[in-house]
């Protein structure tokens, strides 16, 4: 392989980043650095919740609380930027979150302690010791309006008192998916990136009618378990369930499967193979990934 395919291993790939628009930069410039076309195709929009009273008294009373947890970079902000209007945050209540991203949030506006778990999701956040001795703590937990109910049951069932402060809420964009039909009709559209279920789902329902069979037939990039049985519900018949890792080894790996097969990328350890694929096909991508290798 040419050291030109190696420092720009997604020259001429177009990848499709459904994130927010707003957390769609770094994503973007890593494929654009690795020489491919990122196409900005936002599938979540992040709003304001309709009504604020109760979060805003809720904030007012923070000094009541033990812990914080922000499920997400989006929570950080929309609960921060409200907080920080109002007040300070109480120098005794412990903050936590699931993810890089929402330390870098936090950090942003000056939070110095922050509980992260490993890997970036509800369960890993709940195997930390500090969301193990919760009996008789005041737990608030900063998320979207209708997210996952598994942090609040699970505190709850080890004996903390739980609120939910909803602060923003996901909202699907009306926009037009025929420009990426005609992308990949063009044969310049390669690869799907999704970062969230509802993401996805929002993905198939703006695609419409055109949706089959390219859209499912396209390889999909997903960083989570939980998206990766989304997609397979969906209909999609490629998806690469990535390493949970900052977004530039998700842009190693994209650039790897572009370039070869799946199962060429597990030999370097850059992508988690999907558990369901049989033995016998792992293996038929391995032989075509190395008649593939050997005859450059």
């Amino acid at each position: 392989m040419s050291e030109a395919k190696i420092d720009r291993p997604l020259s001429g790939k177009g990848i499709v980043v459904t994130r927010p628009a707003h957390q769609a930069a770094d994503l973007v410039e890593l494929i654009a650095a690795a020489g491919g076309h990122a196409i900005l195709f936002p599938t979540i929009e992040i709003v304001a919740i309709c009504d604020s009273q109760a979060l805003t008294e809720l904030i007012d009373r923070l000094d009541t609380f033990d812990i914080a947890i922000f499920v997400s970079p989006n929570a950080v902000s929309q609960a921060m930027r409200l907080i920080k209007a109002r007040r300070e945050l109480p120098p005794r209540l412990a903050l936590a979150t699931i993810g890089r991203g929402g330390v870098r949030e936090l950090e942003r506006y000056g939070a110095t302690r922050i509980a992260v778990p490993a890997r970036f999701d509800s369960e890993a956040l709940l195997d930390l010791p500090e969301m193990r001795e919760v009996a008789g703590k005041r737990i608030v937990i900063f998320r979207g309006e209708g997210g996952r109910e598994l942090l609040g049951d699970t505190l709850t069932a080890r004996g903390a008192a739980i609120e939910y402060a909803q602060c923003y809420r996901r909202s699907r964009p009306q926009v037009d998916a025929a420009p990426l039909f005609k992308a990949w009709e063009r044969n310049e559209l390669h690869a799907i990136t999704a970062t969230s279920s509802d993401g996805l789902r929002n993905l198939v329902e703006l695609a419409g009618k055109s949706d089959s069979p390219w859209l499912r037939q396209t390889p999909l990039f997903v960083p989570h378990p939980r998206i990766e049985h989304a997609a397979r519900e969906l209909g999609f018949a490629t998806v690469v369930l990535l390493q949970e890792r900052a977004d530039a080894r998700a842009c190693l790996q994209l650039s790897g499967h572009c370039l070869e097969s799946v199962s060429w990328q597990c030999q370097l350890n850059l992508i988690s193979p999907n558990p369901q694929h049989s033995k016998a096909r792992i293996d038929r991508l391995g032989r075509r990934a190395g008649r593939s290798s050997s005859s450059r």
